[in-house]
């Protein structure tokens, strides 16, 4: 349902709510107040974007991704600060089948905005796993560093130093190619 209609629907409830409550009929009046709050909400908080976050915590991707397919045009049915988390949550997703594939989620989310701070630090990090990938140290290392500016509350700590870490061995190991077979120098 578009968010427009929400809105609508939610200020017709609290119109109803005033009615009720003018006419001396209190609890069908405080019934409606309830019934247009919960449906004003429902424009900040995308039902779907909340069930697919519960069923990723936990851990059931199958499920988290219906709910996300479920939101037929992102665009209408969030409003612009969901469609970063949208973005990152669909990234999220698709990392664990096919994390080349993520990048494009990713970068949507960054593009489309993030609020906190962590959020921003795992998408962030995310590409820099794509960037090592592809074996592009340069890029990897600005998202890395860009990762720890936004981690303020270090919750990624671990993951920036372990993602450091294989930075550095990625610098130590070197494919050669030669005749008959290949084999790694360091």
């Amino acid at each position: 349902m578009p968010n427009f209609i929400r809105i609508i629907i939610g200020a017709i409830l609290l119109g109803i709510a005033v009615t009720l409550m003018f006419v001396s009929h209190w609890a069908w009046g405080i019934l409606f107040i309830l019934l247009g709050i919960l449906v004003l909400v429902t424009f900040i908080f995308n039902e779907k974007m909340l069930l697919a976050q519960w069923y990723l915590r936990k851990e059931n991707m199958d499920k988290s991704g219906e709910w996300l397919a479920a939101i037929k045009n992102p665009e209408t049915e969030l409003y612009k600060g969901q469609l970063g988390y949208y973005n990152l949550l669909l990234g999220i997703i698709e990392s664990r089948k096919a994390p080349m594939k993520a990048e494009k989620y990713f970068k949507k989310a960054l593009a489309a905005g993030l609020t906190m701070g962590h959020n921003i630090a795992l998408a962030n990090l995310s590409l820099a796993g794509v960037e090592m990938g592809k074996r592009n140290k340069r890029e990897a290392l600005r998202l890395i560093k860009e990762a720890e500016k936004a981690d303020t509350s270090k919750l990624l700590a671990d993951q920036i130093k372990m993602m450091k870490g294989q930075m550095n061995s990625l610098d130590k190991t070197q494919q050669v190619r030669g005749g008959k077979g290949s084999y790694k120098q360091y």
